[in-house]
C-alpha cells in the first residue's frame, strides 16, 4: 500500500546474491568433506605403493596383482623385476602390477664380497 513496486523490487534483488550463496554453501562443505575422507587417503595410498615399489631389491619375496608370489632374482630395469615362482621358473612382472611385498631381503653383495656364511664355514 505505502511502498511503491520499485522499492519492493530492489530489496528482493539484494536478497538473491545472499540467498544464492546460501544455496552454494552445503556444495562446498559436500566437496571439502570428500576431499578429507576419500581423495587425501588415495592419494597417500598411491604414494605408499609407489614408495614399495621403487624400493624392491633383490631377495623380496613379493605378491603380483594375479596373486603369485615369488623371490625377486633380478631387478631389469625401472619398469620390470624378474622373479621366481619355483625353482628354475622365472617371470618378468611390470613392478606396477606387484601388490605388495611380503619380506624384506638383504641388499645385493657385490662381486668381490664374501658372505658371513661362508667366511664361517670356511673357518670350520
Amino acid at each position: 500500500m505505502f511502498i511503491t513496486p520499485a522499492f519492493a523490487q530492489a530489496a528482493a534483488a539484494g536478497n538473491d546474491t545472499n540467498s544464492m550463496l546460501m544455496s552454494l554453501l552445503p556444495f562446498a562443505l559436500i566437496f571439502v568433506i570428500m576431499y578429507f575422507l576419500i581423495l587425501r587417503p588415495q592419494q597417500k595410498k598411491v604414494r605408499d605403493h609407489a614408495e614399495m615399489v621403487k624400493n624392491i631389491r633383490r631377495g623380496d619375496t613379493i605378491v603380483t596383482s594375479g596373486g603369485l608370489i615369488g623371490k625377486v632374482t633380478k631387478v631389469v630395469d625401472d619398469e620390470q623385476v624378474e622373479f621366481e615362482l619355483a625353482d628354475g621358473i622365472r617371470v618378468r612382472q611390470l613392478r606396477s602390477m606387484i601388490s605388495g611385498v611380503r619380506t624384506k631381503g638383504e641388499p645385493a653383495k657385490e662381486k668381490g664380497e664374501k658372505t658371513e656364511a661362508k667366511d664361517d664355514a670356511a673357518a670350520k
